[in-house]
Order: structure tokens, then C-alpha cells, then sequence
């Protein structure tokens, strides 16, 4: 009798190392062994030959709620899938209402039984309807993080926090050890720009950049940052696309303070010159993609490792939402589950990166962000057996075959250098190169570890 359900060989990337030739040995969805040379035999065998074996990743900002009836939790997982995530941790901005209270979050973690194929974990928010003191039945209940916003994306669903509220909040969650996730946006800058440009009928393709100055985002980064340092929070920038964003967090962790930061993939591998010209409204983020030039000074702070990981901003619009002539009637956002990975380690390869750096910011840092890393993020023995095979392989990206609800990308056209061949959640295969091939409700929910 084999002593392992599955064997995986190929050569795995670690976050500090490439081992080739390597093995995993799988029993009961844990990692029970792994080593190099000759694979064991097991009731299962998957050569992945000259590929590379990776831990599941985790995106940790997706959106699969945005748009009531547009896709869910369960589509959402299975465009996860094929793009070798294993864990998605969605954000509570759901429509019409956010989760911002322990029966909406037991609601979301029934859909997540229902209806996924990979694992997720969850963000709660906190609003004048359920009050602050719900925060702690949502830390009960099992969120691995909050999520506040310096801007009214949304009336109701994606609502504002103005400072003393965002002060009180860091405060109660302070001693739980959650991060505190900030969208990083200066409201009155943001509407006074718009405003006059609206005046001037300033509202061509590249009139959002211009209306989003970094200083709009910048002072909001900084601030978020500085309410972190005087509750003792761990204070987290969500999406930052300026060079002057890390220096930030730099300045606040030399002094001590628990401050964390994040990029998405579209500000790493999208500019303003090109892309947006090119695709208009649909490259339209909260904050904007930015010039080139912005875009290589962000790979400087990916090279040096200061980024704590790298997500998607994941949100499937339907397009009659991403066509309007005036940029600034279309929503933010787009689809990225699928990309994510396959970017992203095309940029490393382009900016002669190790694979490794893909481990540490997409599939390591992010659990330990979420403490989600006593069984997630890495290939060690006794973690999930969460595994991706990625084939390496020059190919243009073509949403019509997307898993997700819609097939359209700001990606379209764009050369990757890494195909997603395999993922395996919990040691089963989900996703087989071709299509999702496990059910939906085989995903879990996550709760956090304790801090």
C-alpha cells in the first residue's frame, strides 16, 4: 500500500530557494514529506518534469461581491483556480450592503461552504448602521482582517470613515492583533478636482490620473499610517501605486510602528501611456494606473523586498459599467484573479527577479499578513497541501477563456511568460489545465490563527 495519496515532482520554489529535482509527498491534505532525487510512490503521481511546483497563492484583495448577482464567491473561486490561487480573502464591500456585522459574516461564511472550490478568508468592516462594537462579533466570528475607507467609494456599500471614527476603530481592534486595511484616498482633493474638471468637460480617457494626484494618495497613506502608530494598530495601505507610498511605510517601521503595504499587480505591470490610452475606462483603479515612470520606481521597492505582497483588487465588472465616454461615471476596478500569477512572475523574470520573490509575495507574506501561515503559504511538512504548477511558456492573454464572470481584461494582449497547468487545494485537484474538476462547497473558510 502506497504511504502517500499523492506525489507531486518537479522543481519546487521556495521563498528563499529553488530546489530542483524535488518531491511532495501528500496524505490526508497535509504535506507529509518532502525531499529530492527519486519520487516515493503514491496511490496518485503528478511529474511535473521541468515545471515549477509552488505553494497555492493568496490574493488578498478580492471583490466577488461588488455587483449583486455578477458573480459570488463560488464563480470567483473558480477563475481563482485557474489562476493557481488557493485562497481568496474577499473584502466585505458587498452589494448592497458591507459585511459589518457577525450575522453578515455568517452569511458570507455559509456562501463560502456552499458555493467555493478553493479556500477563503474573510474581511469585516465596521459602519454607523451596526456601530464600532460589532467588531468584536466579527473578530469572534472569524474575519482575518478589516478594511476602512478615507473615501466614499459607494454611498452605503463602500462608505467613508472620517478620522476620529478610523482612530476608534484601530483602537478596539488593536489588542486582537487583525490588521486594519485602509483604501488610501483623500475625499475632499479627489471631489474638488473632479468637480473642476467636470466644469471644464475635462473627462477623456486620461483625465482620472490627472484628477488623482499622488498627493491624494500619499497624504492618505501617511495618515493611515500615523493613526497605526498612535493606537499601536497594525496599520496596513492597501493599494499603493507611488514610490513615495513605500518611503512612507519605510519611515513608520524604522521607528518601530506596525506598518504593512501593498501593490496590486495592475500598478507593477500596467502604465498610463500605454494602457490606459489604449483600454480607457477599463484600466479606471482607485488609484489610477500611473506613468512608466511610476511603474519602475515600484520595481526598485519589489527588488528590495519592501513590498508586504502583491494582489489583484480582484472586482468583475460587467462591461456596460467600463463604457461610458465621461471616465468618471465608469466603475474601478477589474478582473484579476487569473492574472495575478502569471503577471506577476513575468515581471519578476522581466526585472531578472528570482521565482522566489513570487513565493514571498504572493503566497508567504500574504498568510502571514493574514495569520493564515500555520497552514497556508508555504510547502513545508505539515502545512495544507496547497500546490500550483506552473508551466513555463511564452503566450498572449486572451479573456474570452476566462473562469471568471466576465471575459474581458486590461491584460488582454499582454505576453506572459508562466501558465498555470495544475492547482491543488488541500491536495485535491481543482483546477487540471483545462477547466475546474473538484465541487463546488470542496473550499473552506479560514479563520485566523491567534496573534
Amino acid at each position: 500500500m502506497s504511504e502517500f495519496d499523492l506525489v507531486v515532482s518537479g522543481n519546487i520554489v521556495d521563498a528563499d530557494k529553488v530546489v530542483e529535482n524535488g518531491w511532495l509527498g501528500v496524505r490526508d491534505g497535509k504535506l507529509a514529506a518532502r525531499g529530492t532525487g527519486r519520487a516515493p510512490q503514491g496511490r496518485q503521481m503528478h511529474d511535473a518534469g521541468g515545471r515549477w511546483i509552488l505553494p497555492g497563492a493568496v490574493d488578498g484583495q478580492v471583490h466577488a461581491g461588488s455587483q449583486a448577482g455578477q458573480e459570488g464567491l463560488g464563480h470567483a473561486s473558480r477563475a481563482a483556480a485557474a489562476g493557481g490561487i488557493t485562497v481568496m480573502v474577499d473584502m466585505p464591500y458587498d452589494d448592497p450592503e458591507p459585511v459589518a456585522s457577525r450575522a453578515q459574516l455568517d452569511a458570507k461564511i455559509a456562501e463560502v461552504e456552499r458555493d467555493c472550490h478553493v479556500d477563503a478568508g474573510l474581511f469585516g468592516t465596521l459602519n454607523d448602521k451596526h456601530g464600532l462594537q460589532a467588531a468584536a462579533g466579527l473578530i469572534e466570528g472569524g474575519v482575518c482582517a478589516f478594511k476602512f475607507s478615507t473615501f466614499e467609494a459607494t454611498p452605503g456599500r463602500f462608505p467613508r470613515v472620517e478620522e476620529d471614527q478610523l482612530y476608534e476603530a484601530f483602537r478596539l481592534i488593536a489588542p486582537s492583533g487583525l490588521v486594519c486595511g485602509v483604501h488610501n484616498q483623500m475625499q475632499e482633493l479627489t471631489r474638488k478636482n473632479i468637480a473642476r474638471m467636470l466644469e471644464q468637460g475635462d473627462t477623456g480617457w486620461d483625465a482620472f490620473m490627472r484628477a488623482h494626484t499622488p498627493l491624494i494618495e500619499n497624504l492618505a497613506t501617511a495618515m493611515i499610517y500615523e493613526i497605526g502608530a498612535e493606537t499601536g494598530a497594525r496599520a496596513h495601505a492597501v493599494h499603493v501605486s507611488t514610490s513615495r507610498g513605500f518611503e512612507l511605510c519605510d519611515m513608520y517601521r524604522a521607528a518601530g510602528h506596525r506598518a504593512s503595504i501593498e501593490t496590486c499587480i495592475q500598478y507593477l505591470m500596467l502604465n498610463h501611456e500605454e494602457h490606459s490610452r489604449r483600454f480607457g475606462a477599463r484600466t479606471k483603479h482607485y488609484p489610477p494606473i500611473r506613468p512608466q515612470a511610476e511603474v519602475d520606481l515600484l520595481w526598485t521597492h519589489i527588488a528590495r523586498d519592501a513590498c508586504t505582497f502583491v494582489s489583484s483588487d480582484h472586482v468583475s465588472w460587467g462591461l456596460e459599467r467600463k463604457d461610458n465616454p465621461n471616465i468618471f461615471k465608469n466603475a474601478s476596478g477589474g478582473p484579476g484573479l487569473e492574472t495575478l500569477l502569471p503577471a506577476f512572475w513575468t515581471g519578476c523574470e522581466e526585472h531578472g527577479i528570482s521565482p522566489s520573490m513570487v513565493v514571498r509575495q504572493l503566497c508567504r507574506n500574504p498568510a502571514r499578513h493574514f495569520l493564515l501561515d500555520d497552514r497556508k503559504g508555504a510547502l513545508e511538512v505539515g502545512m495544507d497541501a496547497d500546490i500550483v504548477i506552473v508551466a513555463p511558456e511564452r503566450y498572449r492573454h486572451d479573456p474570452a477563456h476566462s473562469l471568471s464572470a466576465v471575459q474581458w481584461s486590461s491584460f488582454e494582449g499582454r505576453e506572459f511568460t508562466a501558465r498555470v497547468a495544475a492547482t491543488y487545494c488541500r491536495g485535491q485537484l481543482v483546477f487540471d489545465g483545462a477547466g475546474i474538476v473538484n465541487q463546488a462547497g470542496d473550499g473552506t473558510f479560514l479563520r485566523p490563527r491567534a496573534a
